[in-house]
């Protein structure tokens, strides 16, 4: 029974894939929320080199160069995870075989690859390494990124028939985090240029001899240098001596010459770009369909490659670890969103069938399962109808407050306005008074017609009554007029006395 998957973040990983000098690569598993799932392949650091602030810096390097690359012929970087001290690169599974691999399987059929299925996958690496090559910054300006370790493991060939360039671990740019220690050699030295074996600066041409290295390779069968602890192969290298196709096979003179120019000792007399280097291989004999190349990977690699994809379907068929992820996320979400308990259960209310429905009213009111299976109804709630309620009674009471003060502000200005002619009344009787006691004696003679009547008002001081009692009159005594004319009940004369109003008596 396999043992059970380690857990990392988001992540589940199981079974090793491939294992290499730095890291091992494992299948993975991403489970995120609301049953979403995928299939991954995660890199994994050796642990000796995790505690090194220069592997994990050129680990880290891989991911943020690599997630710059965004080509078909390149397996695309998804995320880094750095946790209890270890480092996780996760990258784009995908169903296929190394170059490396393939390569064996022609040897134990005894068969050479076919000319134009080599030069589809070397074509499809080369588009790969140009896009890299020419991959740009946020800023626009090209990062000058050189892969540095191309070699048969690092191309894969998909079922799919797309050949992908993969590891930039040891990859170089111009803006790196960290820098390579003098003398060390980083990479697979039997597919180093010269310029690199000795330690020297390089840039993308050194991508395009370790290809023409591959090249020859994977036409003959062969090596070009035997071995990396044969001291006198590495002086091969360093003093160019390379091999043409044709000094193994004569029918594949037709290569020669882009061999030959790839593998160059100066980067100057090299193809300018990896491009340049893809379309002269595409003349040779054309390329094959994507078809083809395909059916070929099936039927040399099949067999490895239909094992490892049972055990992922394995891997995808066991959702324990799904389910747990994905419940605990959820819940997680639903926690920070609405300020909710643990998840509702995942059965949501079943409907009813078509025959039980007897109106069509009822299909309205049908308890529906939500996306998260929380039962859903379509009827409003109990708090919404009492804020209906409540609602309609507030605005009752307002509309009655209204009304009240609307009647009572009538009121008030008819009383307002009678105020007002009473005033104008009690005006006009009061003025008149300091002038009458000295009308005899200022205006004895000048005015024959009212003087006589106005005679005797000094010593009685009439005058305020008649007014008084016109006032009087004119109102019913105990009305709003009257009781407004008796306040106050008298007059004062020029001398300060008072005189009450009889009407007030």
């Amino acid at each position: 029974m396999p043992a059970p998957p380690r857990v990392i973040g988001r992540y589940a990983l199981y079974d090793d894939i491939a294992s290499g000098g730095m890291a091992t690569v494992h299948v993975g598993r991403l489970v995120g929320p609301v049953g979403f799932s995928r299939t991954v392949a995660i890199k994994r650091l050796h642990p000796q080199f995790a505690k090194d602030p220069e592997f994990v810096a050129m680990f880290l390097d891989e991911a943020r160069l690599a997630a710059r690359i965004q080509h078909p012929n390149v397996v695309p970087t998804l995320d880094v995870v750095a946790t209890e001290g270890e480092l996780f690169l996760v990258m784009e599974y995908v169903r296929g075989e190394s170059v490396s691999q393939l390569s064996r399987a022609t040897k134990l059929v005894a068969e050479p690859m076919p000319p134009r299925i080599v030069a589809a996958i070397i074509s499809g690496a080369l588009q790969g390494l140009h896009a890299a090559h020419e991959a740009r910054d946020e800023g626009g300006r090209v990062l000058g990124i050189v892969h540095r370790d191309i070699s048969p493991q690092n191309i894969l060939v998909g079922l799919d028939g797309t050949p992908r360039v993969l590891d930039f671990g040891v990859a170089k740019a111009e803006d790196k985090v960290h820098a390579t220690r003098d003398g060390q050699l980083k990479g697979k030295v039997l597919y180093m240029p010269p310029e690199q074996l000795e330690g020297h600066e390089v840039d993308r041409t050194a991508d395009t001899y370790s290809m023409g290295v591959v090249l020859f390779e994977m036409l003959t069968g062969r090596r070009m240098f035997a071995s990396s602890k044969d001291k006198a192969e590495l002086a091969k290298i360093l003093r160019n001596e390379v091999l043409a196709p044709s000094s193994i096979d004569p029918s594949l003179a037709a290569w020669d010459a882009i061999v030959m120019r790839a593998c160059k000792g100066k980067p100057s007399d090299r193809y300018p770009t990896a491009k340049a280097m893809a379309l002269e291989i595409e003349k040779v004999v054309g390329v094959a369909s994507a078809t083809e190349v395909s059916e070929w990977v099936e039927r040399l690699a099949g067999p490895a490659i239909q094992q490892r994809t049972r055990r992922i379907a394995e891997i995808e068929s066991s959702a324990q670890i799904d389910r747990a992820n994905l419940r605990a996320a959820l819940t997680d979400e639903l926690a920070r969103g609405e300020g909710s308990g643990p998840l509702p259960p995942t059965s949501g209310a079943r409907l009813p069938s078509s025959s039980q429905i007897s109106q069509p009213s009822q299909i309205s009111q049908l308890s529906q399962p939500s996306e998260y299976g929380v039962p859903v109804s379509h009827r409003p709630p109990p708090a919404r109808r009492t804020g209906l309620w409540v609602g309609i009674g507030v605005g009752a009471v307002a509309l009655l407050v209204i009304v009240f003060f609307v009647g009572r502000g009538g009121r008030d200005r008819a009383t307002g306005a009678g105020g007002t002619a009473i005033a104008t009344a009690t005006a006009t009787t009061l003025a008149p008074t300091p002038t009458l006691a000295p009308t005899p004696t200022l205006t004895p003679a000048p005015t024959p017609t009212p003087t006589p009547t106005l005679a005797p008002t000094p010593t009685l001081t009439p005058a305020p009554t008649p007014a008084s009692a016109s006032a009087a009159t004119a109102a019913p005594k105990g009305s709003a007029r009257a009781r407004a004319a008796c306040d106050p009940p008298y007059t004062l004369d020029a001398t300060g006395h008072k005189h009450f109003k009889a009407e007030c008596l």
